[in-house]
């Protein structure tokens, strides 16, 4: 599956953005699919996954302000991230998998080329 991720911007914290991950090819609605991030220089971290039936799971630091939904027929995922932090600031990486998915990078098999989300104090 190819996936392509874009939505990110600057925005003042306490603000709002949604991203978007548009995936393609073949059988895309059956893919686990998840949002990463990657600070500048910091390791990639997982933020938020949903399966292909609609359960999420969301790491610690974004519970309560970020929501992942994806819709099927459009196979797309988003993330809509509320109530941001300077320390939310990354590139935002979209990823693809067949299995289960977890936290490691390794666990995720296709990515998006990334899109920078900044947030100003």
């Amino acid at each position: 599956v190819q996936l392509q991720a874009f939505g990110g911007g600057l925005v003042q914290a306490g603000g709002s953005l949604r991203l978007s991950c548009a995936a393609s090819g073949r059988t895309s609605s059956m893919y686990t699919m998840a949002w990463f991030r990657q600070a500048p220089g910091k390791e990639r971290e997982f933020v938020a996954r949903i399966t292909w039936t609609g359960t999420t799971y969301y790491t610690n630091h974004v519970k309560g302000r970020f929501t992942i939904s994806r819709d099927n027929a459009k196979n797309t995922m988003y993330l809509q991230m509320n109530n941001l932090k300077p320390e939310d600031t990354a590139v935002y990486y979209c990823a693809a998998t067949m299995g289960a998915g977890g936290a490691y990078s390794t666990d995720w098999g296709s990515w998006g080329q990334g899109t920078l989300v900044t947030v100003s104090s």
